[in-house]
């Protein structure tokens, strides 16, 4: 016992993992609480609307985020590589003229995503909801992506300045905004379109609070006059960036028919009430991301400054460190639903949303391999290989669509669970190897320079 404490002593005084840890403290803390009003909301919400009703809410929500991500350039990892390297370097300039044009290129998406979002309403009632009625709902939702205009390249730079309290703290209140509208609209035995309101306002103020507290800091950290950097300093760099930026795009919009449009094909293909049981499945799912979901945004800073430095020891040592705790953590909360799982969604949610459970176990088998190399598509970009998520995903998504498209329809949601958790599989361990032989190449080229 006494030899472990001393461990653990010499592993805290490393300021690297005293900073690792603190940062993933903040968003473990806002993860935490996110998950327990979120249940709580997911119960309120499963018992208001009913199967069809639910999976009906997931499918506009979800319809939202696909349309805002297949437009999106992912600023936020970016900022993170660029102002990182930048203020290594001491260029403040620089590092100001980066987020200055992430935040220009993400309005530009922000506000396009919107437009697509209204234009496409239309064929979403129609061929989602399967309900020309609910176009209304679909352009009702689509105004937040208006309120986060900026919110990606506001993130990166709250986590390259290690400011994961803002983070924590705009996550949190989103929680409880949403909560309390939800609970009220569910006292009240108030609808769908109260429900749908909820999501928007809590959503929109979150990311109105995440942009506020990244204008605050780049005005601290480089004056008031940040804002006035030109671009045009970035122009030796305009082909990387570029290239960066495209790659992360076409990666995220790969992303969308791998894993991020669940609901939306189920809907398509089946119909409401397998897309509410696939939608519960998901929503229970993330109690196995409570721990996971912060860890990408604390480690990606920290690795990409240990790159920079070729600091390829913590690289190894904060990657291993992580699939340990990542690991260990998803093997005992997936344990626990298999046990208790069946229980639990039929007293909090109604026996009518047990078809869920085979649908949760067969999503959490995936997601134990995922989380346990949680690090696996970061450590690559921080290696400087956005390209090859890329085409992992390019390939993960004509084997999953041709899957769903002959499976599904036959099997229905159990069919695109499966698909779902093979996906993760597959995906994850060939980005694995992928960032050993990288890294190991780096090693090399560092080692045989002067």
């Amino acid at each position: 016992m006494t030899r472990l404490v001393a461990k653990l002593t010499r592993l805290v005084e490393k300021p690297l993992i005293r900073r690792l840890v603190k940062n993933s403290g903040y968003l473990f803390s806002a993860t935490g609480v996110n998950s327990l009003t979120s249940m709580i909301q997911s119960i309120f919400v499963a018992r208001l609307l009913g199967v069809a009703g639910f999976g009906m809410l997931g499918t506009i929500t979800m319809y939202t985020s696909v349309v805002n991500k297949f437009v999106s350039f992912r600023m936020g990892e970016l900022v993170v590589i660029y102002v990182g390297q930048f203020s290594e370097k001491g260029d403040h300039e620089r590092a100001a003229a980066v987020f200055k044009a992430a935040a220009l290129v993400e309005m530009l998406a922000s506000v396009l995503a919107f437009g697509l979002a209204w234009f496409l309403s239309p064929l979403g009632a129609k061929y989602l909801l399967k309900d020309v009625a609910t176009q209304g709902w679909f352009e009702l939702y689509a105004i937040v992506l208006l309120a986060n205009l900026i919110a990606e390249s506001s993130t990166g730079l709250l986590q390259i300045f290690d400011r994961f309290r803002n983070i924590a703290g705009a996550n949190i209140a989103q929680s409880f905004i949403s909560l309390f509208i939800v609970a009220v609209v569910y006292i009240l035995h108030g609808g769908f379109l109260g429900v749908l309101i909820a999501y928007l306002v809590s959503k929109a103020i979150c990311a109105i609070l995440l942009t506020s507290a990244a204008l605050y800091e780049a005005t601290r950290r480089w004056g008031r006059g940040w804002w006035k950097a030109p671009v045009s300093l970035l122009w030796p760099q305009a082909r990387e960036l570029a290239n960066f930026a495209i790659s992360t795009n076409i990666s995220g919009s790969l992303s969308l028919i791998n894993k991020d449009s669940e609901l939306l094909w189920i809907s398509f293909l089946r119909n409401p009430i397998e897309t509410g049981y696939y939608k519960l499945a998901l929503s229970l799912a993330n109690v196995v991301q409570v721990v996971i979901n912060p860890l990408p945004q604390a480690t990606y800073p920290e690795l990409s400054r240990e790159v920079a430095r070729n600091n390829y020891e913590n690289v190894r040592y904060i990657l291993h460190q992580g699939s340990l705790l990542a690991g260990g953590y998803t093997l005992s909360v997936t344990l626990g639903l298999l046990v208790f799982g069946r229980w639990l969604i039929q007293y909090l949610y109604t026996p009518a949303y047990l078809p869920a459970y085979p649908a949760l176990m067969i999503l959490v088998a995936g997601l134990l391999v995922a989380n346990t190399f949680y690090w696996n598509r970061i450590a690559l970009l921080a290696i400087g290989r956005p390209d090859f998520p890329a085409k992992v995903n390019f390939v993960l998504a004509v084997l999953k669509v041709t899957g769903i498209l002959l499976l599904v329809p036959i099997y229905g949601y159990l069919a695109n669970a499966g698909l779902m958790a093979g996906s993760y599989i597959l995906g994850v361990s060939v980005s694995v190897i992928a960032f050993r032989l990288g890294l190991a190449k780096r090693e090399r080229l560092a080692g045989a320079s002067p």
